[in-house]
């Protein structure tokens, strides 16, 4: 396992590559779709599964929905993509060590919002279309009431449970980078995500797919408007949850490993047992990818 100045490093290092990432768009653009698709995956087998569950009143249903959602953050660190709410933490911590500038790391987090966003929008038009969380299905009635409850909550409450639901999944990724791939990380990942979903905090990037979905469905509740406030609120809430109380609560104490004017240098190699990057693409020379 690696120590915290180790496992701050080690995300100082991502946040290297994911600014990186921006003098590719293209590229950029892909990954950043590619996990937006990934977290829908989760809000997908969420209704699927749970909906049954909510539609015959069980009480089981917020930890059938909080345990089967945790594939979503499982595929994004083993398969890799740019995730918006894990970087909250990961270019704070870059930037408090110096390896990257604020500015830059700020158009990073903004870039990975709107790709995920795509990615999101897209991967919920494709479910529509299928059918199998449209009006009169279990799914849809679960997605309809998911919508409704968030409809329901005022501004600050969604951002709480914004800044909630980061923690616990920076957390979560927090974990996986000390504990390394493996059975160990998986349930980690798996146990956190499961605390905030099964608690009923709020993830933007799912959010992205959840409004999606009742939009294209029509369904109560879900207007532009609403879907503007919901994502704005808890994209607060998150880069404060993943930022502040995860990531430079970590990074606290730990020494910058080099000079700010040395920033976009090639970054240290990651260390073993890390799964923090992906192959190195060859567009961007000597610089990987990372979640």
């Amino acid at each position: 396992m690696l120590t915290i100045p180790e496992t701050v490093a080690a995300h100082a290092d991502a946040a290297v590559h994911k600014v990186a990432l921006l003098r590719t768009p293209g590229l950029l653009l892909v990954r950043t779709m590619l996990a937006g698709a990934a977290i829908g995956i989760g809000v997908l087998v969420m209704v699927t599964a749970g909906g049954p569950l909510v539609a015959a009143g069980s009480p089981w249903a917020p930890l059938v929905n909080g345990l089967v959602f945790g594939i979503a953050l499982t595929i994004v660190l083993v398969a890799g993509g740019e995730l918006a709410t894990s970087a909250m933490m990961i270019l704070t911590q870059g930037a408090l060590l110096g390896r990257v500038g604020w500015g830059r790391a700020l158009v990073a987090l903004l870039a990975a919002l709107a790709g995920n966003l795509l990615g999101a929008m897209l991967f919920a038009a494709l479910v529509h279309t299928s059918g199998v969380a449209g009006p009169g299905t279990a799914a849809g009635e679960a997605l309809a009431r998911m919508v409704a409850h968030k409809a329901e909550a005022t501004t600050s409450e969604l951002v709480v449970r914004g800044i909630l639901c980061n923690v616990l999944v920076c957390l979560a990724v927090w974990c996986w980078g000390r504990i390394g791939a493996g059975t160990a990380g998986v349930a980690v990942v798996v146990g956190c995500v499961m605390v905030f979903i099964t608690s009923g905090f709020e993830h933007v990037v799912a959010n992205m797919t959840t409004f999606s979905l009742a939009l294209y469905g029509d369904l109560p509740h879900a207007t532009l408007a609403e879907a503007g406030r919901n994502l704005l609120a808890v994209g607060v809430g998150n880069t404060v949850g993943g930022a502040l109380l995860v990531g430079a609560a970590y990074a606290y104490g730990v020494r910058p490993a080099v000079a700010p004017a040395t920033r976009l240098a090639p970054p240290a190699p990651v260390p073993a047992g890390v799964l923090l990057s992906l192959p190195v693409p060859a567009e961007v020379p000597d610089e990987g990818a990372l979640r």
